[in-house]
């Protein structure tokens, strides 16, 4: 399929990077001294919505001061993206530079394959030194890294515990906030580490996952403010198929007055598909300190108490969740702009910037209310579309602008073209070097493929995929349902026009008006099916498309 990112693999390797950084050894290598320095930063379920160099109306009244100097020193793609929203798959995609399917790792909770390559272990055979810390949140211990301070399993905000190398898999408990503890074992690492070798350094924050609580010194920031209602945001899912209907994902029905929006008053009586939220918010109270649950009491209950008194109707109580939720996310994202400036500021002092490649992007998108939504999953925009940042003086003008659509799987080969790496695997993925002129290359795809695979699961979102050209948005939703109350067996099309329905409110596959284009992008996403060898279960796509 000409369009498919397998048939427009462009990895920069060997003797173009040689011409690049102008010294080659015998094998194609870039001469270890001129190979620059990684640090990936990536933060789980950051929106773009609520970075403020993407201009957003969050964004406007909560900014990101030092994420933005990341855009304004180096480059902004406007059209990043994910091939499969959830955060295990998509941190298993950063490593393998491959598709779900091919690395394993579908869903949330395993299959990760253990021999899969990854990009650290090539650079670390190469000569890099290698480290990450922070999430990790895949079922395998991770390899390819001289140094690993993980968090376990999603973390935790307030003394999480961390495991590495040393501990033999014993997580032990750190006290603190985890965005701060994170940055404190990216700078010590970096400290330390031998200078006379090239490294590449993962910085990967919790924040801002799910339940958003915030470092004590900021549950009063933005509490006067009011955040601007999406306006979609009493979405009645009109023209959408079945499984916009079904989710468990909206912030009126699903989001949990307790674990999530911290009104502890409210965590009995729950229906059964949230009763696990008391349990979980029971955790994350007595994981505090008597000093930082006596100070998180003092700042939420007298709030609580207000609301419980005010006795809101069903739509004021939906904005009021809608307010707490956008101001703790907010939060939390105001620690990691803090956290990430005092790296940025530790790689200025000592000199590291001019040859040390800086990427921030986000583990997937994530809904800010749009479609009366919170969490990720769908191939709507919001969930599908991420945050990506790159700064690298000696290849990336400052201020610029990439509109051209990448995807995760590009992370990989990216790394690996920079050191003048190259991998015994053929990866999905392609450089991102050639964009960093800022001049569109040659035979650059023109589409991306999606594939959502966890379901049944935590918000019952149906299984999808589908293809996106930059315009016109094909989705396909299939598969076997859980029942007459929890959906039934689908298999359905829509299609979104983003230029003139940027919010995909209308599903335009029956319009003939779109026929030619619901026709293309139906051939485009067999094609991909057939390139990918698709097989879900017992559904073989190639054969129901």
């Amino acid at each position: 399929m000409k369009n498919s990112s397998l048939n427009n693999l462009s990895v920069v390797t060997g003797s173009m990077l040689c011409a690049l950084f102008a010294s080659c050894t015998g094998n194609e290598k870039v001469v270890q001294s001129e190979r620059p320095n990684i640090i990936h930063i990536m933060t789980d379920d950051h929106a773009f919505q609520a970075l403020s160099a993407y201009g957003g109306a969050i964004s406007k009244i909560a900014p990101t001061p030092n994420i933005d100097r990341i855009a304004q020193k180096g480059m902004i793609f406007q059209r990043a993206y994910v091939e499969n929203s959830i955060s295990a798959p998509s941190r298993a995609t950063l490593l393998t530079g491959l598709h779900s399917h091919k690395h394993g790792q579908e869903i949330l909770t395993n299959g990760f394959k253990p021999d899969n390559t990854v990009f650290p272990e090539l650079l670390q055979q190469a000569g890099y030194q290698t480290a990450i810390v922070g999430k990790w949140h895949l079922q395998v211990e991770p390899k390819g890294f001289d140094y690993y301070k993980i968090l376990k399993n999603q973390g935790d905000y307030y003394n999480p515990e961390f495991a590495t190398k040393e501990t033999n898999g014993e997580y032990v408990r750190e006290e603190g906030y985890a965005t701060t503890l994170t940055t404190d074992y990216a700078i010590n690492w970096l400290d330390k580490r031998d200078k006379k070798k090239p490294f590449c350094l993962l910085v990967h924050h919790k924040a801002p996952h799910r339940n958003f609580m915030p470092e004590s010194k900021y549950y009063d920031l933005y509490e006067d403010a009011e955040f601007p209602y999406p306006d979609n945001f009493f979405d009645d899912y009109t023209s959408r198929g079945p499984a916009a209907k079904s989710q468990q994902m909206s912030i009126m029905h699903d989001m949990t007055m307790g674990y999530d929006l911290k009104v502890n008053e409210l965590n009995d009586n729950l229906p059964p598909h949230l009763e696990w939220s008391k349990a979980d918010w029971e955790k994350a109270r007595a994981r505090m300190t008597p000093k930082q649950l006596q100070a998180w009491d003092a700042a939420y209950g007298p709030r609580n108490k207000a609301m419980l008194e005010a006795n809101l109707s069903a739509k004021e109580l939906a904005k009021w969740k809608y307010q707490r939720y956008i101001k703790d996310y907010m939060r939390t994202i105001k620690s990691v702009d803090d956290q990430i400036g005092r790296l940025l500021d530790y790689l200025e002092e000592n000199k590291l910037m001019d040859n040390t490649i800086i990427v921030y992007t986000s583990d997937q998108g994530f809904y800010m209310g749009e479609h009366g939504w919170f969490d990720k999953r769908f191939m709507y925009e919001e969930s599908f579309r991420t945050p990506l940042l790159i700064m690298y003086p000696k290849m990336i003008k400052a201020g610029s602008v990439c509109n051209e659509l990448v995807q995760n799987i590009d992370y990989a080969p990216t790394y690996l073209a920079l050191a003048g790496v190259e991998s015994p695997v053929k990866m999905d993925g392609r450089s991102l070097v050639p964009l960093f002129s800022g001049d569109k290359p040659q035979e650059w795809r023109e589409n991306l493929y999606y594939h959502y695979y966890d379901y049944p699961a935590i918000h019952m979102v149906r299984r999808h995929d589908g293809v996106f050209d930059g315009r016109y948005k094909l989705i396909h939703f299939y598969g076997e349902g859980k029942g007459k109350d929890e959906g039934a067996d689908i298999e359905y099309f829509e299609l979104y026009d983003l230029l003139t329905d940027p919010h995909e409110m209308k599903n335009v596959y029956s319009d003939t008006a779109y026929k030619e284009h619901a026709d293309r992008l139906r051939k485009e996403l067999h094609g991909y099916q057939q390139d990918l060898d698709i097989v879900e279960g017992n559904l073989n796509l190639n054969e129901k498309i």
